[in-house]
């Protein structure tokens, strides 16, 4: 590819793939905040290895969270739990560095919650969003509303990825500290 045009109209013959499978709380996460770095992320362009910004988020776990046992549990690989407690319910945990991706961070959490009830039948779970250098967390239950909601963003995603070339990336104020700004507006 040796121009951002070529990138924009790259499609390639790779084998069909169950898109179904594809579907996790990353994408879910991606979709509230960029439809460009959804698809980019679906098509194994990854940029976030060498992240500063998920590098701290590890430490802040880590740091933050050094008591808990069961930690970084993953589900069917669709989904990524920090971490999980029960007190009567299940309780389901995501540390996030910052707030500031606060909608992004509640459809992931919602979409957790929704997999857990639908997929793996679970009923009584809740969420929990925690920040920890904020000192918040962010309670979140699933309603009949959100999973409607949920549903029709999963079928959003798919078409966005199964699209063969990405959205064109719209400039938001968060843009300069993504590990993808480079390759959408360099």
């Amino acid at each position: 590819m040796s121009s951002k045009e070529d990138l924009y109209t790259y499609s390639s013959q790779e084998p069909e793939i169950d898109l179904d499978m594809l579907i996790g709380g990353v994408k879910v996460n991606y979709f509230v905040l960029c439809k460009t770095k959804l698809w980019f992320f679906s098509h194994f362009i990854s940029q976030e290895e060498d992240s500063e910004l998920t590098a701290i988020g590890k430490i802040i776990e880590s740091l933050f969270f050094r008591d808990v046992k069961t930690k970084n549990i993953i589900v069917d690989s669709k989904i990524s739990l920090d971490f999980v407690k029960r007190s009567g319910k299940l309780i389901i945990y995501d540390v996030k560095k910052s707030s500031k991706l606060k909608a992004a961070h509640y459809y992931q959490m919602l979409y957790y919650l929704w997999y857990l009830k639908k997929i793996k039948g679970i009923e009584n779970v809740e969420g929990r969003i925690t920040y920890p250098t904020e000192r918040k967390i962010e309670k979140i239950k699933l309603t009949e509303d959100k999973e409607k909601e949920i549903e029709d963003i999963l079928a959003k995603i798919k078409e966005i990825v199964t699209s063969p070339k990405p959205p064109l990336p719209v400039y938001k104020k968060y843009c300069r500290k993504c590990a993808y700004f480079e390759l959408c507006f360099g």
